[in-house]
Order: structure tokens, then C-alpha cells, then sequence
């Protein structure tokens, strides 16, 4: 029996509470229709069947949520709701600290991990009232673009089942893809909100680097030069209401810009004289035709939008991936583990042993040159910006392949990088520090989801939201399903 899931449009008249956006939700506690109880309870229902199917959540938080749900529902009833999202379930990545909850970040060696503090995002939602559900999954301290690891198994995508979530924030874009609560927080090194929201079909979006802080925690030093925290969710609205409460500054964080980013609107009206560079390959890159195909249908559809149109890019080298990305992400994963003695490793992947091992070659002249090609790269998009508003991508070069596997190794006859190579458009961003987000722009013949990446300059998340939700609004996707969440 094929495990292929078809899509599902639901009319205006099925309403699932699991499923309703953030926005929806908090109208409805305005009006009285239902109460945060009532809506925790079906998320907690739906977590539970789609982890079934999906393995998206490693440790839940279900009576905890509930009391907390209770205390919000009292408070809607008095009328003394407070916070920006007062009684909205939201889940975590398990990367991400929750105080006296595991914390594993899909790491063998961190199993039994409770850490005794929130991650500033945490601290965060709590201050604005939302209703923390659980931890979904992530690769093994988040070193791949799927969340597959040796602590919680492989995670599988919503649409189809034999394939990939991606990652390594899959649990998240999974759990948020089959209507289990209408927000997710994740985080993204190389691409790991937006990969896999692009293979889940629902909106991901990683802020500027630092705009987010993400102390306490995160296994630093991994990733502590790429990764940045953001909002996973069904709208674009939905993800400027996350977005607006996680971005406010935290010392403890060296990476965080101390700025108070304000809240953030998702007006669908695209501003008046955007001029938008395009790049179906950046130049470079291996792209599957009907990831292609997609992406031009999304680039027409910007044009109907009024967008001034031209085919640019920032021009970088085909070698960045060995020559850049590698030595400073290798590197950085391999010092997070530097302390461990060979036993803490032993029941690590051996794909993440080998990147450990490939980083131990490299020396410090190796990442400093890295880094001073990073810095040139980043000058690259400096000049693009100085040329057009936005640039707009495929996010990801290929859908999703088999789930528990590493990653495609050739796309349409090239051979390419299975650990990193498939997904070319996410990992650069993240080397300049853009703000990126991943939009849904269509299907292929599988039925499985295609990403549209928008990329803006440094700090400009606001047109950025405002670009996707006009995109949003020409091409609705929020209310198709996969059959899984029916």
C-alpha cells in the first residue's frame, strides 16, 4: 500500500480548533466560541495521532499545558487575558531549552539532559502567555537538513509518509503542516526552518542574524556562527505574531543585536517600486525541473503583483560548500564535542562521526580563510541589495526524498553533495546573516510541497513579511491539507 498522502481542501465549515491559525484563535477566545482548554486539548489529540504516523514530538509537555491552558481560559472569562498570544499553543525544538524538560537536541551523549533555565525565546512566550505543548524532533545536534536521529528514529513528511520531513527542525514544520497547533518555534544553522517548511509546505521564516537571541543553551559552540531562531507557521501572519514576541534582546546571547525590534504586521499589499532579482540556480546549482517549473510559476505570479522583475544574482563561487560553509560549520560542530571522550560519541551517526572527523583536518588558518571568504561572499549580497529590494529563490533544490536517508545525491543528472549539496539556495543565506523565509508555491507530480525562498536585507523583515503575505494572498496555501491531518 502506498503511503502517499493526497492533498485535502477543507471548506470554511470544518473547523478543527488544531487547525485554526494563531490569529484565529485568539479571535475566538475574544468572542468566547472556545477556550484555550478546549483548543489544547485537540492539539494535544492531534499530536498524539500524527506522531503515530510521523514521529514528530520527543518529549511532551501535555499536563503542564493543560494547567496553563486552564489559568488562560480564567483569564479570557475575567476579561484580564494579557500577552500576544494569550492561550495559542506553540511547540518547541529540541534544541531550544525548556526548564526541567529534556533537552536530548537529538544527541545520544545529551539524553538525559535537563537543563534548569529557558532559552530566552522561551521566557518570551511564557511572558506572552502562549501554551507551551512539547519538544519536536531534530537531527542529532542539528548537523543535517533532516530530523533523524539516533534518540528519537526517523521523522516523516505529513504528505507521504516513505519521505523525509526534512530539517532539522522537522518535527516542527511536520507537527504545523498536519494541524497540530498553529506555531512552532525552530532554528536554522544551514537551512533547518527553512528546508523543512519547504518540504511541508507551511511558511518559515530566519530573521536577520541575532535579531532573535538564543541563550541560555543551544550546545554552544555548535553552529555558533550560522544558527538563528525563527518562527514556523501555517500564515504569514501567524509567523509576524511569533516573530514580534521571540525578537527582543538578551545579553546572554554574544550574537544577539541589542535592538527592541518592535512588533510585526503582514500587510498583503506589496510596496510600490520593489524591484526583485531572480535566479532559479544562483549561477551554480543542480535544480530538479519541477522544482524549476515551480519557481518560475511563482515568479510570474510576483510579476502579476506589479514586482520589477530581473534575472541577477549575487555571483558566488560554484566552491563555497567545500571552501566556505564546511571548514566554519564542520568546525563549529566539531568544538561543541571537542571536551567528549570517544565513549560519549559511541552511539552517535556515523555521518555526524564523519563530519567530526573531516573538521579535526581542518586547522585554524583553514577557518579564518574560510571566514575571510564568508566576509567577500557577504559583500557579494551587499552589492545585489544595492541593486534590487529583494531576491526570490527555489528554497530547496529537489522535494523530499526517502525518509532516513542523508540526503539526494544527484538531481536532474548531476551529481551532488548528499549531506549538503541538494539544498544550495539555504546554507549561503545563512553564511551574509540574511533575513530568509521559505513560502509554499506549489506540488509536484507526487503531491509532495515546493518552496519559493524570498531573501531581503539585513533587518528588513518587515518587507519581507509584506512580500510574502502578498504572494500569500495571489497563492492562498493555508487552507490545502495533507490527508494525514484530515
Amino acid at each position: 500500500m502506498s503511503l502517499k498522502m493526497q492533498p485535502v481542501r477543507l471548506s470554511p465549515t470544518e473547523e478543527c480548533l488544531a487547525r485554526l491559525s494563531a490569529t484565529e484563535l485568539l479571535e475566538g477566545y475574544r468572542a468566547g466560541r472556545f477556550t484555550p482548554r478546549d483548543v489544547v486539548e485537540e492539539v494535544i489529540a492531534a499530536l498524539e495521532a500524527v506522531n503515530q504516523s510521523c514521529n514528530v514530538v520527543v518529549t511532551d509537555m501535555y499536563e503542564a499545558a493543560r494547567a496553563e491552558a486552564d489559568r488562560a481560559t480564567a483569564a479570557w472569562r475575567a476579561g484580564e487575558a494579557k500577552g500576544a498570544l494569550a492561550g495559542v499553543p506553540v511547540t518547541i525544538k529540541d534544541l531550544v531549552y525548556v526548564a526541567g524538560v529534556p533537552a536530548k537536541g537529538g544527541a545520544p551523549m545529551h539524553e538525559d539532559f535537563v537543563p534548569s533555565v529557558d532559552a530566552a525565546v522561551v521566557s518570551a512566550l511564557r511572558d506572552a502567555g502562549a501554551v507551551l505543548t512539547c519538544k519536536t524532533t531534530t537531527c542529532e545536534s542539528g548537523y543535517k537538513l533532516t530530523a533523524d536521529s539516533p534518540v528519537s528514529g526517523i521523522t516523516r513528511n505529513p504528505w507521504h509518509l516513505e519521505r523525509t520531513s526534512g530539517g532539522s527542525s522537522g518535527g516542527a514544520a511536520a507537527a504545523v503542516a498536519a494541524g497540530c497547533g498553529p506555531l512552532a518555534v525552530g532554528t536554522d544553522g544551514v537551512g533547518s526552518i527553512r528546508v523543512p517548511s519547504s518540504f511541508c509546505g507551511v511558511f518559515g521564516l530566519k530573521p536577520t542574524f541575532g535579531l532573535v537571541p538564543r541563550s541560555p543553551g543551544f550546545f554552544p559552540p555548535s553552529w555558533a556562527s550560522l544558527a538563528h531562531t525563527g518562527p514556523i507557521a501555517r500564515t504569514v501572519a501567524d509567523a509576524a505574531l511569533l516573530l514580534g514576541v521571540i525578537a527582543r534582546p538578551d545579553a546572554r546571547d554574544p550574537g544577539n543585536v541589542p535592538v527592541e525590534a518592535g512588533p510585526f504586521a503582514a500587510s498583503p499589499a506589496l510596496p510600490s517600486g520593489l524591484r526583485f532579482a531572480f535566479s532559479p540556480d544562483l549561477g551554480y546549482a543542480a535544480v530538479d525541473p519541477e522544482v524549476r517549473a515551480a519557481f518560475g510559476r511563482a515568479v510570474e505570479t510576483l510579476r502579476s503583483l506589479g514586482a520589477e522583475l530581473v534575472d541577477d544574482h549575487p555571483g558566488l563561487d560554484p566552491d563555497i560548500l567545500e571552501t566556505v560553509l564546511k571548514p566554519i560549520a564542520f568546525s563549529e560542530q566539531a568544538a561543541a564535542v571537542a571536551h567528549c571522550p570517544p565513549s560519549a560519541l559511541a552511539r552517535s551517526e556515523p555521518d555526524y562521526l564523519r563530519i567530526v572527523e573531516q573538521a579535526r583536518r581542518y586547522s585554524g588558518i583553514d577557518y579564518v580563510a574560510a571566514s575571510h571568504r564568508r566576509a567577500q561572499l557577504r559583500g557579494r549580497f551587499l552589492d545585489l541589495f544595492n541593486r534590487v529590494d529583494v531576491l526570490v529563490t527555489p528554497t530547496v533544490a529537489t522535494t523530499a526524498f526517502a525518509a532516513g536517508t542523508l540526503g539526494a545525491g544527484e538531481i536532474d543528472g548531476r551529481e551532488v553533495d548528499s549531506h549538503l549539496g541538494w539544498s544550495p539556495f539555504t546554507w549561503p543565506i545563512n553564511l551574509a546573516g540574511l533575513p530568509a523565509a521559505s513560502l509554499p508555491c506549489g506540488f509536484d507530480r507526487d503531491g509532495l510541497p515546493i518552496g519559493l525562498q524570498v531573501i531581503v536585507p539585513w533587518f528588513k523583515e518587515r518587507l519581507l513579511l509584506s512580500v510574502a503575505a502578498a504572494f500569500e494572498r495571489a497563492a492562498p496555501w493555508a487552507a490545502t491539507w495533507p490527508a494525514l491531518s484530515a
